[in-house]
């Protein structure tokens, strides 16, 4: 994949001549594009899982990608599990020459020139998700779900559009993933070392388990089944800023903005905008409004010591889990971010999913004045 695509990445464009004053230039994110290096071969198909309405225009875009494109396609192999594809003899020939993974057994990530999702934004974040360890392929998303923010292509003419992409002609959106390092204590084995049960030289990171996790929408710490308020310091860089009593927190991408966040009151930041969202989910106090902070800082969630209770954190509304004293949430942005493709260009079709998907500013106009009416 990483020999097949190439991404302009550039954000600030410096044109310095030697001994005049620098001038600089922010690139217009409506001239990101698709380039390929050499014509995609391969590409992963993400279907809903188990949704009776998406397996016709899954059997028919598989059909296309391999008899008329001649492309190499994967799929996941509970998909193909799917009773009404096991039996369709039909589609069996055709199913034969798909490659099959298994999620978090089977590594992909550099065998994928691009990807296709069919169903609503929960393939796109799913998609993300396969993607652990590196670069993320472009991905272009057909809106057969209920919501759609996240995918802008309609199935109506898959044909045309997915040619125009396998030829580079794309717009992109870079959208940024969050980084985050989960450190949790075996307590059992401190609580051992305290009580002098264990031996001398036990090493500091034995005593801890690290877990890693890209995320395209947010991660949110809450108080779980708790009846108490959550309790938890929130740092900037090392910095302690504040501390979050109330249901929880939500810390997002700016493509999250727009999902848990938005619902939380916060604002929607377009997905070119390299930021972090600090939201709190119902604070215990008038004046805690929602923050926005630079893409390059980290934020590290902890219980406060003098917690009532623990706290669940979960990514993307996965790998859901209970944080406990003397447990770490580290979050920064990460170097891989989801380049999404457009169905027009990044300002375009942010706007018209904010107009389609969350009715944005949706009101019935004012009747102008009459000219009787204007004499008052």
């Amino acid at each position: 994949m990483k020999k097949t695509m190439k991404i302009f990445e550039n954000i600030i464009k410096d044109f310095t001549c030697y001994g005049k004053k620098t001038n600089w230039h922010i690139q217009d994110p409506a001239s990101q594009r698709l380039t390929w290096n050499k014509p995609p071969k391969s590409v992963l198909v993400i279907k809903k899982i188990r949704d009776a309405s998406l397996l016709q225009p899954f059997k028919d875009l598989c059909v296309y990608l391999t008899e008329e494109k001649n492309m190499i396609v994967y799929v996941e192999k509970r998909v193909l599990e799917d009773p009404a594809i096991m039996s369709d003899d039909i589609f069996g020939p055709v199913k034969k020459k798909f490659c099959t993974f298994r999620e978090d057994y089977d590594d992909i990530s550099d065998q994928i020139d691009f990807i296709i999702c069919l169903g609503g934004d929960g393939t796109l974040l799913y998609a993300s998700s396969l993607f652990q360890q590196g670069s993320v392929p472009p991905v272009m998303a057909f809106h057969l779900g209920s919501l759609g923010f996240l995918t802008p292509f309609n199935f109506d003419n898959f044909q045309t559009q997915v040619t125009q992409v396998i030829e580079g002609n794309a717009a992109l959106v870079l959208r940024s993933r969050l980084k985050v390092k989960v450190v949790k204590e075996h307590r059992e084995k401190r609580l051992a070392i305290q009580n002098h049960i264990e031996e001398n030289g036990v090493l500091e990171k034995e005593l801890c388990k690290q877990t890693k996790y890209q995320v395209l929408n947010e991660v949110v710490v809450d108080r779980g089944p708790s009846s108490y308020l959550s309790n938890v310091d929130v740092f900037l860089d090392g910095h302690l800023i504040t501390t979050v009593q109330g249901d929880g927190v939500i810390v997002s991408t700016p493509t999250g903005s727009t999902a848990y966040a938005a619902a939380a009151g916060a604002s929607m930041i377009h997905p070119n905008v390299p930021a972090i969202m600090i939201t709190p989910i119902c604070p215990h106090s008038l004046s805690f409004r929602p923050i926005v902070v630079p893409a390059g800082v980290e934020v590290k969630i902890m219980l406060s010591p003098d917690a009532r209770n623990t706290a669940w954190v979960s990514f993307d509304g996965r790998k859901r889990q209970e944080i406990c004293h003397g447990d770490s949430i580290s979050i920064t942005t990460s170097c891989y971010p989801v380049p999404s493709i457009c169905f027009r260009d990044p300002i375009n079709d942010w706007f018209d999913s904010l107009a389609e998907c969350l009715h944005w500013n949706v009101r019935k106009k004012q009747n102008h004045f009459t000219v009787e009416d204007g004499e008052f």
